[in-house]
């Protein structure tokens, strides 16, 4: 599982039958800065996830990629690579609090 920020979403009216009223978010993953734990930084690429959770612009979310996607619920023969699982409420890394969805 890795952390990301949701930047953004994506609207495509033709696409793979089994991926009909999917919702699709772009997400940039967000890494625990190696120099300063106590903050993130953004990774440098983004990731287009399918969204299982109701997940909106400007949320930390969880998400899994590569064949775990595909453990979510009716996504099993759908042609997925990402998939979020969870919005975040906190993250503590170190015993200190890094993020809160609430601040």
């Amino acid at each position: 599982m890795f952390l990301a920020k949701v930047e953004g979403s994506v609207v495509s009216t033709k696409k793979d039958a089994s991926m009909s009223g999917r919702k699709l978010l772009i997400l940039r993953p967000q890494l625990v800065d190696e120099k300063d734990p106590s903050k993130f930084r953004p990774g440098v690429n983004t990731i287009i996830a399918v969204d299982s959770v109701g997940a909106g612009i400007g949320e930390m979310v969880m998400f899994c990629q590569g064949s775990s996607a595909r453990l979510a619920p009716g996504l099993k023969e759908a042609p997925v690579d990402a998939v979020i699982i969870g919005i975040v409420d906190s993250v503590d890394v170190l015993g200190k609090q890094i993020y809160n969805a609430k601040s």
